[in-house]
């Protein structure tokens, strides 16, 4: 239809949020834009991770490649690298992945000195760059605060040793896994229960108990004193149909009415560590429009192709 507009604008409200996780409703927006944000969070927000290993010394009983995989799943904090530039792009050192614009890098040293096992952790990296570091999970983990434990690399005997050099490279988890800033992002349709109060009313109380019961999480609740069925959390329905079967076996078919509003999702994120949970969903966001408009300045150009012929694309070099 000519003039019309499919315009919308989505609205975000913040339900719940810490620095690993966040919970929000998104509103007047429909199915494909809301996957289209948790696939970017997932898979295309840029991270740090290392890349490279260079062992110098390795006389543990793990073989270099397991080292470095194991290290390349260290998650390090990546506030800075929506700011970093990709390796491969890099001009300052000709895409070689190693220089203060594109990379971050790491060396570790350990050697066990006594009879007693030695853990190497992520906290023996060190780091160029104070502001890229191994993320601490010790608070989390519930460790006490003079044992600053980290994640477990490697375990050494007397006299082994392992001594090597990492790079670390901005990358997205499109690429490789350990570049996912998400550990989840779910979201689902947010439910509208409709109790048909009539037919409600019919029941027994018994029969009403057992219809509440029928429910696997807390969806409906009895009024101790009106003995009235109410909605009492609407979102722990997970789409089971138990209810819904209940009333059919009970003779009441349209006892209760379940539909999900196809413009409202409420979306569950929990992040890696290495960014908060709040600043996964922006960056989110941002990388979305940035897609938007290419896609809107491709068409542009169709658009000038069409009109001006094979003039528009000699002037795009075409």
């Amino acid at each position: 239809m000519d003039g019309a507009s499919y315009q919308r604008f989505p609205k975000i409200k913040i339900r719940e949020m810490k620095d690993d996780y966040v919970k929000f409703e998104l509103r007047e927006t429909d199915a494909s834009m809301a996957n289209a944000l948790r696939r970017v969070m997932l898979v295309e927000v840029p991270t740090i991770a290392i890349d490279l290993v260079e062992i110098e010394v390795n006389s543990s009983v793990l073989n270099d490649e397991f080292i470095s995989h194991r290290l390349g799943l260290i998650p390090l904090t990546s506030e800075r690298a929506m700011n970093m530039r990709f390796s491969r792009d890099c001009d300052a050192c000709d895409g070689d992945g190693q220089c203060e614009f594109c990379s971050v890098e790491f060396h570790l040293r350990a050697k066990c000195m006594t009879d007693q096992t030695l853990d190497v952790t992520s906290k023996d990296l060190i780091s160029s760059d104070h502001t890229v570091v191994p993320v601490d999970f010790s608070d989390s983990a519930g460790f006490d605060s003079s044992e600053q434990r980290g994640i477990i690399i490697v375990k050494l005997r007397r006299g082994q040793e392992l001594r090597l050099r990492a790079i670390a490279r901005k990358g997205i988890g499109k690429d490789h896994a350990k570049w996912s800033p998400a550990a989840t992002v779910t979201f689902m349709y947010e439910p509208e229960i409709l109790i048909n109060e009539d037919l409600m009313e019919s029941l027994t109380l018994d029969e009403k108990r057992s219809f509440v019961e029928s429910s696997p999480t807390k969806v409906f609740v009895i009024n101790p004193h009106t003995h009235q069925v109410t909605v009492v959390d609407a979102e722990a329905y997970t789409y089971d149909e138990e209810v819904l079967k209940k009333a059919e076996s009970m003779g009441k078919p349209g006892l209760v009415e379940i539909c999900p509003k196809e413009d409202s999702f409420i979306f569950t994120v929990e992040s890696t560590g290495v960014i908060k949970a709040s600043q996964l969903v922006l960056n989110a966001i941002d990388i979305l429009k940035q897609k938007l408009d290419a896609v809107r300045l491709s068409e542009d150009t169709v658009e000038a192709d069409d009109q001006f012929g094979e003039l528009g694309a000699h002037m795009r070099g075409g």
